[in-house]
């Protein structure tokens, strides 16, 4: 087995790969023609999104990120967090955390995407050998 994708429920499929281009410079790789359903080029794992319209049709009761208590999040790695962030906010994304330098040696910082998801920014931290 192999983690394949998150698919991220929002409510404009397009919006949301426009944002993630433009915030974290991931490209889009598959959109459904009907744009109910997209993914972005991350690497070996999808970043996809499906609209809240279509899960609905689906069956499934999709909810609303809470900003002020998330569940989850994603991290975005990186070798310059502030430049990142900087890109981030200028894309429209809310800062959550100012660049911070963490005890076990990674650098940080936490941005809100438009939909309400939190994205962790962070540098690659050396695993021990």
């Amino acid at each position: 087995m192999r983690f394949a994708y998150t698919i991220f429920y929002v409510e404009d499929v397009a919006r949301s790969l426009a944002f993630f281009h433009d915030a974290f410079g991931f490209s889009t790789g598959f959109v459904d023609e009907s744009g109910d359903y997209g993914e972005l080029d991350t690497g070996e794992t999808r970043l996809a999104f499906s609209s809240r319209t279509l899960m609905r049709q689906l069956g499934k009761k999709p909810g609303i990120p809470e900003p002020n208590a998330p569940v989850f999040e994603i991290a975005i790695e990186t070798t310059d967090v502030a430049a990142a962030l900087e890109r981030a906010q200028t894309a429209g994304a809310v800062v959550v955390q100012q660049v911070q330098e963490e005890s076990w040696g990674q650098t940080t910082a936490y941005v809100r995407t438009p939909d309400g998801y939190l994205v962790e920014l962070c540098s690659p931290i050396a695993m021990p050998s």
